[in-house]
This record gives C-alpha cells, sequence and structure tokens, in this order.
C-alpha cells in the first residue's frame, strides 16, 4: 500500500496553464516492458536472471517517456517518482519487518491446513494490508509445503486470496479504498463490499480445498515425510515495528515514510541473524521489485493520462462496467490511480451520490474492481511479484507471465462473471 505525495506542485509557466495530452504511441514503452517482463524470462533465461539486466531492461523502455514527460509534463513525472518512493518504501519495511519474525517449526501439511492459512490471511490483509499479510504468511506456506512435488498452485491461490481479494473489507486493506478515505468515504463503509468478498474468497477457498485434496490424494505415494512440529514466534519484536509501520500510514507525507524507514532500520539492527537465516532472508525479491517497478511507474504515466483525459469515450454507464474496466485496467496499469480515474467517471455521470458523488452501487462496482482485478496478473499489485520472487528464490518453479494468467483466465474470470450476475446486474 502507498499513496501520493501530496506536496508535488504544478510546475510554473505555460505548463501550468495547458494540459499535456499524450499520443497514443507514447503508451508503446509501457507496452514494451509488459512484454519484455512476460517473454524475456522464457527465451532469454540466463539474460533476464541478473539484476543488472532487469536494470537495464527497465532504463530501455523508461527514457523516451523520461523525455517526453520532461518536456510536456515533469510535474507529472515528477508525481509519479514521488509515489514510486513511497511505494518501495512501505514494501521495504514491510520486506524487512516480516522477514525478521520467524515461525519454529510448522503445521502438516494436508488441504485443511493450508486453506485455514489461506482464510486467515485474507482476513488479516484487512488489517494490515495486503502487503503486510502476503509478507508474514508466505513463507510459512512455502516452507510447510517445501516437500511436495507438485504445489506451484499454492503461491498462485496464495496470491489471488491474500494478495488481493482478500484485503477488500478495510481501507488498511489495499491502496484504492485508503485513497478512497481519503477523499471522503468513511472508513467503515467498506464493509458493504462484504458480500462480494464473501462471495469472492469463499470460492475460491473451495476451488482451492477440492484441487489440494486431489492432488494430494493422487500423489501421496511420492510425498517425502513430513512431521510437524508445532509452531512458536521468534523475533516477537519486530511485531512493534510492524504496528509502528501500519500506523504510520495515517500519518503525513515524508513523516510516514520516515516512520517506516526507521522501524526498517530497526528491525534489521534489533533482530538475530540466525532468525532471519531460518526464514531464508535475503534482498533479491525486493530489489527485483524495486527495479522492474520503477519501469513500470514511469512507463506506465502516458497510458494513465489518456485513461484519465480520454476516458469518457470508453461510454461506461453501468455498475457492471464499471467493474469490468476499472477492473481491467487495475489488471496491468496501478490500481489506486485507475481507482481514482474511473472515480473522475463515476463523478462526470452527474447521478450524484453520498461519496464521491455517485451512486452507491457504482463506488462498489469501481472499488471491488479495482481490488480483485489486481490478482490476473504478477503486476497488477505488488505483493504478487514480491510472492513469486520469494518463492522462485526458495527453490520454488512458479508459472511465466503468460503460465500465471492461465490460471487467472480459468479461475478468476468465471468468478468475476459470477459476482457481476449476482451483483451488478
Amino acid at each position: 500500500m502507498y499513496f501520493p505525495f501530496d506536496h508535488f506542485q504544478h510546475t510554473k509557466g505555460i505548463m501550468a496553464h495547458q494540459e499535456w495530452i499524450p499520443q497514443l504511441w507514447m503508451a508503446l514503452p509501457f507496452a514494451g516492458m509488459l512484454l519484455a517482463i512476460a517473454i524475456l524470462p522464457l527465451v532469454a533465461k540466463r539474460f533476464w536472471h541478473p539484476l543488472r539486466s532487469q536494470a537495464l531492461v527497465s532504463l530501455f523502455f523508461s527514457l523516451p517517456v523520461i523525455f517526453i514527460c520532461l518536456k510536456f509534463a515533469p510535474h507529472i513525472l515528477f508525481k509519479t517518482l514521488g509515489e514510486y518512493v513511497s511505494f518501495l518504501i512501505l514494501l521495504g519495511s514491510l520486506f524487512i519487518t516480516s522477514g525478521g519474525l520467524s515461525l519454529e517449526g510448522g503445521f502438516r501439511s494436508t488441504a485443511l491446513a493450508n486453506t485455514l492459512l489461506l482464510a486467515i490471511g485474507a482476513v488479516l490483509a484487512n488489517f494490515i494490508g495486503t502487503t503486510g499479510a502476503s509478507m508474514a504468511l508466505i513463507r510459512p506456506l512455502l516452507r510447510a509445503n517445501a516437500h511436495r512435488k507438485h504445489h506451484a498452485y499454492l503461491p498462485i491461490f496464495f496470491i489471488f486470496i491474500v494478495s488481493n481479494i482478500g484485503g477488500s473489507l478495510s481501507p488498511l486493506g489495499d491502496p484504492p479504498l485508503f485513497l478512497g478515505f481519503l477523499r471522503g468515504v468513511p472508513f467503515f463503509w467498506t464493509l458493504k463490499l462484504f458480500p462480494l468478498w464473501l462471495t469472492a474468497v469463499g470460492t475460491l477457498l473451495g476451488v482451492f480445498y477440492l484441487l489440494d485434496s486431489y492432488i494430494l490424494q493422487k500423489h501421496s505415494k511420492t510425498l517425502l515425510p513430513h512431521i510437524p512440529t508445532g509452531m512458536k514466534l521468534k523475533g516477537k519484536r519486530n511485531l512493534i515495528c510492524f504496528f509502528a509501520i501500519i500506523g504510520a500510514m495515517f500519518l503525513p507525507v515524508l513523516f510516514r515514510e520516515g516512520v517506516m524507514m526507521v522501524a526498517a532500520l530497526a528491525s534489521h539492527f534489533m533482530t538475530p541473524k540466525k532468525y532471519r537465516s531460518e526464514n531464508d532472508f535475503n534482498y533479491a525479491p525486493i530489489l527485483e521489485v524495486a527495479v522492474i517497478f520503477l519501469g513500470i511507474f514511469i512507463t506506465m504515466v502516458p497510458a494513465l493520462e489518456l485513461l484519465r483525459l480520454r476516458g469518457a469515450e470508453l461510454a461506461i454507464t453501468q455498475p457492471w462496467q464499471f467493474f469490468w474496466a476499472a477492473g481491467g485496467f487495475s489488471s496491468f496499469l496501478d490500481n489506486a490511480p485507475t481507482y481514482l480515474t474511473f472515480a473522475a467517471l463515476g463523478q462526470g455521470l452527474g447521478l450524484g451520490g453520498p461519496f464521491l458523488g455517485m451512486p452507491e452501487r457504482f463506488l462498489i462496482a469501481i472499488s471491488a474492481g479495482a481490488v480483485f482485478f489486481g490478482a490476473n496478473t504478477y503486476i497488477g499489485n505488488a505483493p504478487n511479484f514480491m510472492v513469486r520472487s520469494i518463492a522462485e528464490h526458495s527453490g520454488w518453479k512458479m508459472p511465466s507471465f503468460f503460465g500465471y494468467m492461465v490460471w487467472s483466465l480459468l479461475i478468476l474470470l468465471p468468478l468475476f462473471g459470477v459476482v457481476t450476475w449476482m451483483f451488478f446486474r
């Protein structure tokens, strides 16, 4: 979860009075960045794997956009870079702090135990955010199931439930909902999403339980023995840092980031190294996220501006259209500004309403679309990429960018169709 730097001001002179209208071709670097993330790990694995190569790819696609923005809209570029810094500080502080929490022992790898962990994560995400819940629970899930030969679907469902859809009941859960809160939506209004949350999370948990039970039964003879020893939380002092980071979200800009960095440094210095070793902790996942998402943040600037300025041409007038349109863009673009863009489109209909100037059904559709559809791709929400990276650095073979999308197309899109039929007809 991250929030914009509100203190960036528009530049003086002509740019303060003329609005930059990007051309469609300016979104090509963003498309290239997405294709690079999807294709290079498959066709050029040796080249892609080093962090230096990922940085070069990110720089290659970012440079044209940087030049364009510096010429036509430097204020938008600076604001985006501010959002990126805030984004990275939050993710980095949660990553470092959660890495100091070590669960000694484990739980028996059963379908029921795995399903319960995902259910706990779906609830926890509303209190400590999808990023916090993901970082706190992904390692115990990986450790408990590492002995299994057929297990790649476990992190996939974890991303679906814990890293995305689970965090839709609270402004603390996901960035779009917090932005709505900052703009006047009551803190507990998001509980109106509970029927949608229960339908989506309940369905996914049911599908996961059946799939996990089937695979465990089919491959039970090939499993290595795994004896649980009970679970004990070590590094509890990191909980203080963890809650300091969550509390900092309500502070003004700069104070917020300062508290988060102090909490991360405190966690780093006061946690015994053996606790992090037990977690197989290293900085490779967060460095990979930092490099790749810098390119995404920069290259998506023209695409988001096109959506903001010409989104009305999409002729979106019904709640179900807002649900799918906001969700579709949130699958590939950052969901926080996408939420604000479609909120502006909803206000433009002139229908009025208690919050953000639109009927509640429209706001529910935009909120659910922005949060739910983030699970469609690895880049739909920042925790997705971090979970994938942590799993890969733990020795798990994760699906490719397109391979992951096959899972989301087969499971999530039919589910979202059901949600549409039930709540947005």
